[in-house]
C-alpha cells in the first residue's frame, strides 16, 4: 500500500495516532507563539535602546537651547525651536527631573557642591546646575545639583 497508510486501521490505533499528531501540532504551535513573543520583545528592546541612544546624543542640544533661552531675549523663533524640541523629545518619553527643594538622591543626582546647614537632618537640592533626564525607568543623565544639609559623616560643623 501507499506510504504512511495503516495496514489494518484499528480505531484505537487511529485514535492514538490522532492524539499524537494533535499533541505534536499543539507543541509546534506553542513553540511558534513563544518565538513570535520573543521576537516582539527583542524588537521592543532594540527600539528602546535606539531611542535612548538618540536622546542621550541630543542632551547637549537641549542644554544649549536651555542656556540660550535663559540668557538671550526670547524671540518667536527661539521659542518655537525650544517648544518643538521639548514636545518631540517628550513624545519619545524623555522626562526632565531635578527640582529645587527635592530630597537629594545619589541614584539620580550628582552633588557638585555641599553647603552645611547644622539645623537640617537630610540633604536637599538647593540649586539645579544641570537638569537630569530619564527615559521611563532608565536614567540617561543624573542632575547636577548643589545640596544643603547636615555635615557629611566624620565631619564636624565649624561653629563661629
Amino acid at each position: 500500500m501507499g506510504k504512511g497508510r495503516l495496514q489494518n486501521p484499528d480505531p484505537a490505533q487511529l485514535q492514538r495516532l490522532l492524539e499524537e499528531r494533535t499533541a505534536d501540532l499543539q507543541r509546534v504551535k506553542a513553540e511558534y507563539d513563544n518565538y513570535r513573543k520573543r521576537v516582539r520583545r527583542d524588537r521592543m528592546a532594540v527600539r528602546e535602546i535606539a531611542v535612548a541612544n538618540v536622546l542621550r546624543a541630543l542632551l547637549p542640544v537641549l542644554d544649549s537651547v536651555d542656556r540660550t533661552c535663559a540668557h538671550e531675549p526670547m524671540t518667536p523663533g527661539l521659542k518655537d525651536i525650544a517648544d518643538t524640541l521639548g514636545t518631540q523629545v517628550g513624545s519619545l518619553g524623555l522626562e526632565v527631573f531635578g527640582e529645587t527643594g527635592e530630597p537629594f538622591d545619589p541614584a539620580c543626582h550628582d552633588a557638585v557642591t555641599h553647603h552645611v546647614s547644622p539645623g537640617t537632618d537630610q540633604l536637599v537640592c538647593t540649586k539645579i546646575l544641570r537638569p537630569g533626564y530619564r527615559l521611563g525607568p532608565r536614567l540617561l543623565r543624573p542632575a547636577h545639583v548643589e545640596v544643603t544639609g547636615p555635615p557629611a559623616p566624620g565631619e564636624s560643623a565649624i561653629s563661629g
